[in-house]
């Protein structure tokens, strides 16, 4: 509540003018903002017994022609499905039609197409700022329960709609582009463990990249407090990309165990790179529209300039996915940047 405040008196020291990163694909970008109502699931972050409301917004290639594969993102807590434009508008421009949901109440904000504002729930901010995985595994375990079940609904709501509507010959601008056998998952921080368990759920999922993400949704309980995992292979490829924040603490980090685990795994395909000097929100465009806020956040100063880590994310991000949506590979990169 008082970062929302602040951001509402000083809008021109928060919120500088800048230049956002241009797509490089050869298809010019559209985007559509639409909202669901998910009518299989009662709101829990309101006592007004409504069904849970998820708003969505799209960027895709302008054209008439063509299926393209979809993919989806969730933002980290307390971000908003703006929180990575420049890599939705560099997909979509590649030949993608990226969708980013906005997590009602986990969400700083989300308006929907009705004008209606939700703001962050009061409750799952202090569960997010409070759980410390060092000194209560077990109240950590509940709280990722918890989070990782609201936002793998979301985004499993989300997809079955877009599939349905497709399936269907829906003459929507958007999803008649959608190619449904096609689909990656993307998202940073809690939003990159949300869609890390989902495709452990899903079998029509074929890649993921996470942006500095623990694998929350693979906790599956508590022992002689320690974290328990799910020991099954991932079943598909990876591309996780972190920061100076996490990636020389994964080993001392509970919750990031299974990433640690995963630079030394040769069973799965995965790919894990370190963008030297980068912080957590290095790896969103908040580094470009707010280096203020991106400061005060980190806690410090990223000395990896933001343009540079933004334009890598975007070029290993197509080059990830073109490689195991559309065959077009191999796909390889530097374990650091």
């Amino acid at each position: 509540m008082s970062l929302l405040a602040l951001i509402t008196l000083t809008p021109a020291l928060i919120f500088p003018q800048y230049s956002p990163l241009k797509p490089t694909g050869k298809f010019d970008v559209e985007t559509k903002i639409d909202t669901y109502i998910d009518s299989n699931r009662i709101e829990t972050y309101s006592d007004a017994n409504q069904y849970r409301k998820i708003t969505v917004q799209y960027w895709f290639p302008k054209t008439s022609n063509g299926k393209f594969p979809l993919l989806i993102f969730s933002h980290g807590s307390f971000g908003i499905r703006t929180s990575n434009l420049s890599l939705y508008k560099e997909l979509a421009s590649n030949g993608y039609v990226v969708c980013s949901i906005d997590h009602t109440y986990q969400s700083l904000f989300s308006t929907d197409i009705e004008g209606n504002l939700s703001l962050l729930d009061k409750g799952f901010f202090s569960e997010v700022i409070s759980e410390d995985a060092h000194t209560n595994k077990q109240l950590s375990f509940e709280y990722y329960q918890k989070w990782m079940g609201i936002r793998a609904s979301d985004i499993n709501f989300v997809i079955e709609h877009i599939i349905a509507k497709t399936n269907s010959g829906s003459k929507d601008t958007v999803l008649k582009l959608v190619n449904p056998s096609r689909i990656g998952l993307m998202g940073h921080s809690l939003g990159g463990s949300a869609v890390l368990s989902v495709a452990r759920m899903r079998n029509d999922v074929d890649a993921v990249m996470a942006l500095e993400s623990p694998f929350l949704g693979d906790i599956v309980g508590v022992k002689n407090d320690e974290f328990v995992w799910n020991e099954e292979t991932f079943p598909i490829p990876i591309l996780n990309i972190y920061s100076d924040s996490t990636w020389d603490r994964l080993e001392d980090l509970p919750q990031y165990a299974e990433n640690a685990d995963l630079l030394t795994n040769d069973d799965a395909i995965s790919f894990n790179i370190h963008f030297k000097g980068a912080r957590h929100m290095t790896l969103t465009d908040l580094a470009l529209s707010s280096p203020f806020l991106t400061r005060v956040i980190d806690g410090q100063r990223a000395s990896m300039d933001a343009r540079y880590s933004l334009t890598t994310i975007n070029k290993l991000a197509v080059e990830f996915f073109d490689c195991y949506l559309k065959n077009i590979c191999p796909f390889s990169s530097n374990d650091s940047y």
